[in-house]
């Protein structure tokens, strides 16, 4: 049977094939020369007690339209105001409604650590991130497969950072396996988008000393952010509660006990 995932794939492989014809990498790679250092993505998650990624996402497959009024500019002011530690920003257009523009603009607007959260399939796409300004990218271990390590290995050498997600006890093998040190444990099944905070509480016991932990997705309430510190986490990305809320500046600070 498709999946969720199965189906953003296959459309995201005919996108990033597209995306290439028209901008060789060679072009890419020129402009990379002239950019300034990344900003320290995993230095900031770990200098806060709760290190909030406030995400900016303007819909999603599962929840549907999320904001009717969508400034990533705005959100993003917001954030930092509110004392998110980094901004994560979906650039997937065809299932979450997003650009790289979206990227570039925050980017730009604030002067904490950006995450561009994709689904990554190719290594054109990290040449593409940096140029965009992204400070860090979420690299998918169950995508990737055997291939994350080289992955890793271009995105350390154009000085970014890689979160890289699981969702179950292979998934964090392999992330480990490859030198992953930063893992976002995925609450959200991707096959089916069913969402169980028990799957972080489960499995970041299983981190070794050196690897920081990310609890991502389905995190809704301060009591939730209480259950995943008891489970020794202390970084979250935040995405839907914020994009719900009336005031999404308001919520993170809620969250964060703020």
């Amino acid at each position: 049977m498709e999946t969720y995932l199965d189906r953003i794939l296959e459309v995201k492989r005919r996108e990033v094939d597209g995306r290439k014809k028209r901008t060789p990498q060679s072009a890419i790679e020129r402009g990379i020369e002239h950019l300034g250092p990344c900003r320290d993505f995993r230095r900031s998650l770990l200098q806060a007690d709760v290190a909030v990624i406030a995400e900016i996402k303007k819909k999603s497959p599962s929840a549907g339209l999320l904001q009717q009024r969508f400034s990533p500019l705005a959100m993003a002011r917001a954030y930092e105001r509110a004392g998110a530690a980094a901004i994560s920003v979906l650039t997937d257009a065809t299932f979450f409604g997003g650009r790289l523009s979206h990227l570039r603009s925050v980017k730009s607007a604030v002067a904490i650590p950006v995450l561009r959260k994709d689904f990554i399939v190719d290594p054109w796409q990290i040449h593409e991130s940096r140029a965009a300004g992204a400070d860090a990218v979420l690299l998918i271990a169950a995508v990737l497969g055997s291939e994350l390590r080289a992955y890793l290995d271009l995105v350390n050498r154009l000085g970014m950072a890689a979160l890289v997600e699981v969702h179950d006890r292979g998934d964090l093998e392999l992330a480990l396996a490859a030198g992953a040190a930063l893992v976002g444990i995925n609450n959200r099944d991707l096959r089916t988008f069913r969402t169980a905070l028990q799957t972080s509480i489960d499995l970041a016991p299983a981190l070794p000393a050196g690897v920081a932990a990310v609890s991502e997705s389905g995190i809704r309430t301060a009591a939730d952010i209480d259950r995943l510190r008891a489970a020794g986490i202390g970084a979250f990305l935040i995405g839907e509660t914020l994009m719900r809320a009336a005031a999404p500046a308001d919520k993170l600070k809620e969250l964060a006990g703020r």
